[in-house]
């Protein structure tokens, strides 16, 4: 267990080579995906010859939280080498480097605690890709730059307006032209899920959130949150 992050161990491996920035090759010819994080350009650019690369030919621990393989059959894990008789974690290191960020999806709002914590620290000191300004915290209230990353993993903050439901669907406003300005989206399914994680759609009116995912556009852009760990909520009422 790292921090509040209570994994399940797969089993041992060793490292045999990078497939990409975020998938490393395992032996027995198996593919290990990192999971918790996303890698941007800059991301990756800089882990290729950094902490991947680093860990090459070392023995390693496979953990995971959740869902043990991807849509494509790789193994999704949380992935610890053995250095020096003690463990490194390998998505902690990359988020505190600024090489990574936190994902919309960890499978533990506790853990999804934890590694938040390692990415406010590289985005204070702007470490990374904290150090383009691409890849910063983007603004609500600017919702022609948050379309503008449509397609891609973003984070945006800003307080919200309004909370409103429509047939199945929660509707997180950040402005009053729903069609023209930010929205985040909440499956009706999903509500006591993020009542029981302490981020009821319902209590974030008038609330400063950081909400992490990836931005769609309908009108305005938006953004899907599927899991509570997608939404920090950064001030109280």
């Amino acid at each position: 267990m790292v921090g509040a992050c209570k994994f399940e161990t797969i089993g041992p491996g060793i490292v045999t080579g990078i497939v990409d920035a975020r998938t490393v090759a395992l032996d027995g010819g198996r593919e290990a995906r990192l999971a918790g994080i996303e890698i941007g350009a800059a991301g990756a650019k800089a882990d290729i010859g950094g902490v991947l690369r680093s860990v090459i030919g070392h023995d390693a621990m496979l953990r995971r939280i959740g869902a043990a393989h991807d849509r494509y059959g790789r193994l999704l894990v949380h992935l610890f080498v053995s250095e020096a008789g003690s463990e490194r974690w390998i998505q902690g290191d990359l988020l505190e480097r600024g090489e990574a960020r936190v994902s919309s999806r960890i499978g533990d709002r506790a853990c999804a605690r934890e590694l938040l914590t390692r990415e406010s620290k590289a985005r204070e000191a702007k470490l990374g890709m904290w150090a383009e300004p691409v890849y910063g915290i983007m603004r609500a209230d600017e919702p022609a730059a948050v379309a503008a990353a449509r397609g891609r993993f973003a984070i945006v903050e800003g307080r919200v307006l309004s909370v409103r439901e429509s047939g199945n669907t929660i509707f997180v406003n950040f402005g009053r032209r729903w069609t023209e300005e930010f929205v985040v989206t909440i499956a009706k399914r999903n509500e006591r899920a993020f009542a029981a994680a302490g981020v009821a759609p319902v209590r974030l009116q008038g609330r400063r959130v950081r909400v992490r995912g990836f931005v769609e556009q309908r009108g305005g852009p938006w953004m899907e949150a599927a899991h509570p760990e997608q939404i920090e909520v950064l001030e109280r009422n």
